[in-house]
């Protein structure tokens, strides 16, 4: 199985890095391994997580955020990395866009 981040979801990745980095030098990149790591269990996992507003949903270990992929034969794609705490219709609304 291969996983395919997808160029919103490297945006949503670039967005959350530069928001903890404004918060505390090196938060950002510590962001980055957690939220990669979690990408890189989808490996092994991919699939199993319940399905929301069409796409599987993946909650990060560390931060509130939350992976939305698909899997298509042997290949997940990474739609988008989102931040938990947003108003669950703009969420609903942003993937819709990328289904």
């Amino acid at each position: 199985m291969n996983i395919k981040i997808l160029d919103e979801a490297q945006d949503d990745l670039v967005q959350g890095f530069r928001f903890y980095e404004a918060r505390e030098t090196g938060l950002g990149t510590y962001f980055l391994d957690c939220l990669f790591s979690d990408i890189d269990s989808l490996l092994l996992y991919g699939g199993i997580h319940q399905v929301v507003y069409g796409h599987h949903r993946c909650l990060s270990k560390r931060f509130p955020f939350a992976i939305y992929y698909s899997v298509k034969e042997d290949l997940v794609h990474v739609y988008a990395v989102l931040d938990c705490r947003r108003n669950p219709l703009w969420i609903r609304k942003r993937l819709r866009r990328e289904g």
